[in-house]
């Protein structure tokens, strides 16, 4: 089985799920998952972890994002993306300034509470609310807290405003070209997106789809973790580890570190009193 990390920069197109399934052919490995899916006609950085690393997840999920993309004002979808059914077109998007453009997304970064679309992946008793939509179910999803650091245009043309935004994990960007347009009265869609770096990894650091092919080599777990603190163990503690031994934490901060033997990520532990207590071990 191979173990280990790789950033693919996912084309407009394919689901994640769909690239998670060539990463699996490309690597002949079954156990892959990604850390943040991306709407099919969305495109950009999609981390993703392999074999025994996948455990690692959750060192990822809640990582920052900052995407670039377009929005469409004056009309309103089911889906607050283009790919939806048109609800509403409104022409009052003629009469919103630069100014009041600029003013309306500056008022929606913060910390907020975005009500998702519902076509999305979040779960209802265990189906995904988009699934339920299309079964002509009626959803509500609840609010949840998000953090939006920036969000403004870069560019505009008639209704098409070029935007950025930096935000926080868990934060529909369709949402925010939803809610954008609901403040400024006309109504408002995502009509293209691209996410251009989550945590650590950039445009720069992605692998083009079209290069995932067999065989394709992994980077090692460790580049999954590089914005955690390392902690290198000698050979008595790294035996320790692999049997689920705590290790001392000395003056280790707060917060996951990862624990190296011999270079290699070996675990990643918190800690807990004087102590770091491994809470994912790779070895085994």
């Amino acid at each position: 089985m191979s173990d280990g990390f790789v950033v693919v920069d996912k084309p407009a197109g394919p689901t994640s799920h769909d690239v998670v399934d060539l990463v699996r052919r490309a690597t002949g490995t079954r156990r892959v998952g990604h850390a943040g899916t991306l709407d099919p006609f969305a495109s950009g950085v999609l981390p993703l972890l392999a074999g025994r690393a996948t455990r690692l997840v959750s060192y990822l999920v809640g990582l920052a994002k900052h995407y670039a993309g377009v929005l469409r004002l004056g009309v309103t979808t089911d889906s607050d993306d283009r790919t939806g059914t048109v609800l509403r077109v409104d022409a009052g998007w003629q009469a919103v300034a630069d100014e009041t453009l600029a003013e309306a997304m500056a008022a929606l970064t913060g910390r907020q509470s975005q009500r998702p679309p519902i076509y999305s992946a979040r779960k209802i008793g265990g189906v995904p609310a988009h699934r339920r939509v299309r079964r002509g179910q009626d959803v509500s999803l609840p609010a949840r807290d998000v953090t939006v650091h920036a969000f403004a245009c870069t560019g505009r043309d008639g209704q098409d405003i070029a935007f950025t935004a930096h935000v926080s994990s868990g934060t529909y960007v369709r949402a925010l070209a939803r809610d954008l347009g609901e403040r400024l009265g006309c109504g408002a869609h995502l009509l293209e997106l691209r996410r251009t770096a989550v945590g650590p990894w950039t445009e720069q650091d992605a692998v083009p789809l079209d290069r995932v092919v067999p065989p394709f080599a992994l980077a090692p777990a460790l580049a999954a973790v590089p914005h955690l603190p390392q902690r290198a163990l000698d050979a008595d503690e790294a035996l320790g580890v692999r049997h689920g031994r705590t290790v001392s934490a000395g003056d280790a901060e707060d917060g996951p570190w990862a624990l190296l033997e011999n270079g290699a990520l070996l675990a990643v532990a918190e800690r807990q009193g004087h102590q770091l207590v491994p809470r994912v071990v790779l070895a085994g």
